[in-house]
């Protein structure tokens, strides 16, 4: 059993991979690039943008270690047997993973409030209305 949920994790961990060996990812800039030039926008990133995509990537880490901590709590809850320290020790891990990604999604939602409120105060051209993320 120990070793299908290692196995499950290795597989899980390391699915994004093969499109990374395949060099994928460099045909999606090319693309991304050939667009930008097709409408006539610059090539280079702004840095709202660089902001934006290393938000998104930590929020995806913290999805991905929310959902381990919970198979890994709900594993020690299956197989505690009735026994009451072992069932413990599995609703903290459970507790203490909802409680993280509760603070989480707060946060994401109070800075998202934050900033777009102070965009939409700051001086900016009539219609203009930057997105935040």
């Amino acid at each position: 059993m120990k070793y299908l949920v290692a196995f499950s994790l290795i597989l899980i961990l390391l699915a994004p991979v093969p499109s990374l060996a395949l060099g994928l990812g460099d045909a999606q800039e090319q693309l991304e690039e050939a667009g930008g030039a097709a409408y006539g926008e610059d090539a280079e990133t702004e840095i709202e943008a660089v902001i934006g995509d290393i938000i998104n990537a930590l929020l995806s880490i913290s999805g991905v270690v929310f959902l381990v901590l919970m198979v890994y709590g709900g594993y020690l809850w299956m197989t505690a047997h009735g026994n009451e320290d072992a069932v413990k020790k599995a609703k903290s891990v459970l507790t203490a993973a909802f409680i993280g990604i509760i603070i989480v999604v707060l946060a994401y939602g109070i800075t998202y409030f934050v900033i777009e409120q102070l965009l939409n105060t700051t001086s900016s051209p009539e219609g203009f209305k930057p997105s935040p993320f």
